[in-house]
């Protein structure tokens, strides 16, 4: 019998869910031996009551069955396993289970029970360094880094632990909220902390407040902190005030070298309740409790946060994203639900034990985070192409607008020329109830409700309302919506209102009231619905479900039954608060139905620094559409002209760019001088960049690669990737934000390898290497790779809302590269039958192809003028020609070239251009 079985088939359909493992340590004389009976012909891998399935060279699922019963239904996570598995081999030696794909070897001892860091490994290459991974299930919904502050609300909740946010703690708590229902017996958090140098002592400090005594008399109290199945007490003397948070003098833990769980419980002779806001580990003799951690210093490279609203002290920690310095990540979807085939309706799984099932997918990309996307996209399912509108601009305010205010207001914006897309209505309109009212309108503000969703239809102009999962128990359509729900809406503590009752949408009757309060909204024209969830006890009781995940999928293919794009504009991640451990550390599935809401921002720097930290970090859960408050939320009045102006910079280059107040001034002509103009311009810079957006949305949803990037995912192996908030959009045009104080401020750029050339200014630079870049106040650091290119349309066409047959490449320092230009109708969905065109452009030096669209769509241009800046163009050229013929050297508008020896720019203008043909430009 040969040592060893090389598989290469096609899985069946069903079949194709794939897992890999790895084991450690082999019994005494054992003997090394082929199982062929193990190795079915579909290519799954039985191994006892342990079952793998290798799905690509870097990713494998692993399942373990105490019943012998293994899962081959989808789950809300996990959609498609129809993969065409690679080769690999299988062999079993010592009473190891080997699996090896050529990019990492999974190694498991048999009949060793349940998937633990004692019997499977992982082995790969990261960065060329070899890598033991011990995959764990059961993870924590987010880990912290040694040395940095860990949010206690991001751990394993249990004992009836909860999250809270409380009026007051917003400027007195780390991250979103607590950790409140520390006061009983066996109430604890569990947070995994990554990096820990090595085995030995180490100082925690606990932020923690603790209140008065009823009488008024300060009270020392006690929790218990538990690692490595020791336990150390905590002595916490009083803050003086819940809302009141200090740090506590440092105790002794004994942690072991890499990963380490510390548990913070209220235990059997503790004298709790204390509320814990987050705690560090550090070497003893540490300086005092860190600030809050630098998401770069981490090995896992984060992925989610559910919100930036009530954070002041930005950045915070992540829920954990798919890639890993490390190279490989386990994601745990044991505990999800099921979904039936077909549909997206989740269901549970079968009824068993928790700790006789495990089922999870471990990726091992090493250092081709790309490749990990991909897979995570393949497993989970692609992002929604969004329409291409919502790339442009978006405004909204929380005031009580009314129809005659937002004419004024639309007006106001064409006269200065800038771009208005879309128009987000907050909750001022409704007719009852200012915050969950679901009667009509308000007539004072819109006294003909029809005739305002008409005007905006008229002026293509999408209109999203603002929404709340609750209803008033005075509601006039409250009655009906009980009924509907055959009696069963809980009443719940809401924001607005004493008397009020949530949703259960896991329960069809509940969920069809709910959504029979949208239709007579929509039947006026409605089809894009903000869920302003954050402070109503709406639910999802069903099993393995998180309510977010839930409602962001029914909003979804609502728009769909109506046949628009599909797509919620919500909240994610809520899975943590109700299911704690018990369910995947992240939220795997919101990708695929959300444009992420990130709620009520500050205003000052570090939230701005944070909030492009964000927009990358969540393309690292397949989710590539994150929506901040451009500008920010909270405060009153005018922001300080630098830090506006830094905001809607930011906003130009995200992936949505929502300029959103809580009654600040956000809109340029709200500012004088120098910070209306940098408004305007980005606005109009943001309006422009819509073509190039597009494109990379569609490339999102077709790849899973984001359209806002980490540095890392082109450059791994350098430091300087990993640090700070500069990212790229698509791979070609490098972004830093300037996230400091001044008008004038000077931005450290980390150049990567190769020819970047400034997108407004022509100057290049050659690196890797940093740089200090100067920013006015109406400036920010973008370059342009060389052979990158830039694809816009006209500002002023995109602010007329005009068809796009005006055009502007800027092609970055003459290298070679391409960009593909994606158009369709823009939304609706006949682009999934084919209704889409495709334009290549190549450059090359001294040379920029136009290629032939290909494909079309109802409405594509047939002619389209374009005008080339060529950058880095170190001297002025002899001759310019378009399909061959000369082009004549003019300064105007129309037909001919120019070149600013200054910027060393060369610009180039076409006549309009058959479309459907090729068209070369070529300089010497």
């Amino acid at each position: 019998m040969s040592p060893s079985i090389r598989i290469r088939r096609r899985w069946p359909l069903a079949a194709v869910a794939a897992a890999l493992a790895l084991p450690l340590l082999a019994p005494a004389g054992a003997s090394a031996s082929t199982d062929r009976q193990a190795v079915r012909q579909d290519g799954t891998i039985v191994d006892g009551k342990a079952r793998f399935q290798v799905l690509t060279p870097t990713l494998v699922r692993l399942e373990y069955a105490e019943d012998g019963k293994f899962e081959d239904s989808p789950t809300v996570n996990a959609v498609n396993r129809s993969f065409t598995p690679p080769a690999y081999t299988t062999r079993v030696s010592g009473g190891i289970r080997e699996i090896s794909t050529g990019k990492l070897t999974l190694r498991y001892r048999q009949g060793s029970g349940r998937f633990t860091p004692g019997n499977t490994t992982v082995r790969l290459k990261a960065g060329g360094q070899q890598v033991t991974g011990r995959p764990q299930f059961g993870e924590s919904t987010s880990t912290c880094v040694f040395g940095a502050v860990c949010d206690t609300e991001y751990g394993v909740l249990a004992g009836g632990a909860r999250w809270t946010f409380r009026d007051g703690h917003a400027t007195k708590a780390y991250g979103r909220g607590i950790t409140d229902g520390l006061d009983r017996p066996g109430a604890r958090t569990t947070v995994r902390v990554r990096g820990v140098p090595h085995d030995g002592t180490y100082e925690l400090r606990l932020r923690y407040a603790n209140a008065r005594a009823a009488d008024g008399q300060d009270i020392t109290r006690t929790l218990s902190v538990e690692t490595g199945g020791q336990r150390t007490a905590l002595t916490l003397p009083s803050t003086g005030d819940w809302a009141v948070y200090q740090a506590s003098e440092p105790v002794k833990v004994e942690l072991k070298r890499g990963v380490d769980d510390i548990t913070i419980a209220c235990r059997e002779g503790d004298t709790c309740p204390v509320n814990a806001d987050a705690f560090a580990v550090q070497e003893v003799g540490g300086t005092g409790f860190p600030t809050p951690a630098d998401p770069g210093k981490s090995a896992n490279l984060g992925g989610w946060t559910r919100g930036l609203d009530n954070t002041p002290a930005a950045p915070y920690q992540l829920g954990d994203g798919v890639l890993s310095r490390d190279g490989w990540y386990l994601l745990d979807d044991s505990a999800t639900a099921l979904q039936a085939p077909g549909t997206t309706q989740p269901r549970p799984r079968a009824a068993r034990n928790e700790t006789a099932y495990q089922d999870g997918y471990l990726f091992g990309y090493g250092h081709d985070y790309k490749q990990g996307l991909r897979d995570l996209r393949a497993l989970t399912g692609p992002a929604p192409l969004l329409p291409r509108w919502a790339f442009g601009v978006w405004f909204s305010r929380w005031r009580d607008y009314s129809f005659t205010e937002y004419k004024d207001l639309l007006a106001t914006f064409e006269k200065n020329k800038v771009p208005l897309d879309a128009l987000v209505v907050d909750t001022d309109y409704k007719g009852s109830g200012w915050w969950n009212g679901w009667t009509g309108w308000n007539p004072a503000l819109f006294p003909d409700p029809d005739a305002f969703m008409q005007w905006a239809k008229d002026n293509k102009l999408p209109i999203a309302l603002n929404v709340h999962p609750s209803i008033d128990g005075s509601d006039p359509a409250f009655a009906q919506a009980m009924e509907t729900a055959q009696g069963k809406l809980p009443k719940i503590s809401c924001y607005s209102s004493a008397d009020c009752y949530g949703f259960d949408w896991s329960d069809p009757d509940q969920a069809k009231a709910y959504f029979d309060l949208h239709t007579p909204y929509e039947q006026q024209g409605a089809r894009l619905w903000w869920n302003d969830y954050c402070c109503d006890a709406a639910t999802a009781s069903g099993e393995g479900i998180a309510p977010d995940t839930l409602i962001n999928q029914m909003y979804a293919d609502r728009a769909e039954s109506q046949g628009t794009r599909g797509f919620a504009f919500s909240r994610i991640g809520a899975s943590y608060q109700r299911l704690g451990g018990g369910y995947a550390a992240g939220p795997w599935a919101d990708h695929r139905s959300t444009m992420h809401f990130t709620g009520d921002s500050y205003p000052n720097f570090p939230t701005l620094d944070f909030a492009a930290r964000i927009a990358v970090a969540e393309g690292n859960i397949g989710l590539p559409y994150v929506s901040h408050d451009i500008g920010a939320f909270h405060g009153e009045g005018r922001r300080p002209d630098d830090l506006y102006a830094r905001w809607m910079a930011l906003g130009a280059f995200l992936p949505i760019d929502r300029v959103h107040s809580g009654g600040a001034y956000s809109l340029p002509w709200e500012y004088e001088g120098a910070a209306a103009e940098a408004g305007k311009k980005f606005l109009r810079l943001r309006g422009s960049l819509v073509p190039h957006l597009y494109s990379l949305a569609r490339e999102a949803s077709e790849t899973g690669v984001p359209m806002v990037r980490g540095m890392y995912l082109n450059y791994p192996e350098y430091d300087e990737a990993y640090k700070g908030s500069q990212f790229t959009l698509g791979d070609d045009v490098l972004v830093a934000p300037v996230t400091k104080e001044g008008a004038e401020a000077e931005v450290p750029v980390w150049v990567p390898p190769g020819t970047w050339t400034d997108f407004f200014t022509g100057k290049s630079y050659t690196g890797p290497k940093t740089v200090q870049v100067k920013a006015g106040i109406d400036e920010i650091p973008v370059l342009v790779r060389d052979g990158g290119l830039v694809v816009q349309q006209d500002a002023d066409d995109a602010a007329a809302k005009k068809p796009f047959t005006r055009a502007t490449v800027t092609a970055g320092s003459g290298g070679r590269g391409s960009f593909e230009l994606y158009e369709d109708e823009g939304d609706g969905q006949a682009y999934r039958a084919g209704a889409h065109a495709t334009t290549r452009i190549e450059q090359a030096p001294g040379r920029l192809v136009i290629g032939a669209a290909r494909g079309s769509y109802d409405g594509h241009a047939a002619t389209r003028a374009w005008t080339v800046r060529l950058l880095d163009i170190d001297h002025r050229p002899e001759r310019v020609s378009v399909g061959g013929a000369r082009l004549a050297e003019s300064t105007g508008d129309g037909p001919g070239w120019n070149y600013d020896a200054d910027s060393r720019v060369l610009t180039v203008r076409t006549a309009p251009l058959d479309t459907g043909k090729r068209w070369v430009i070529e300089t010497r």
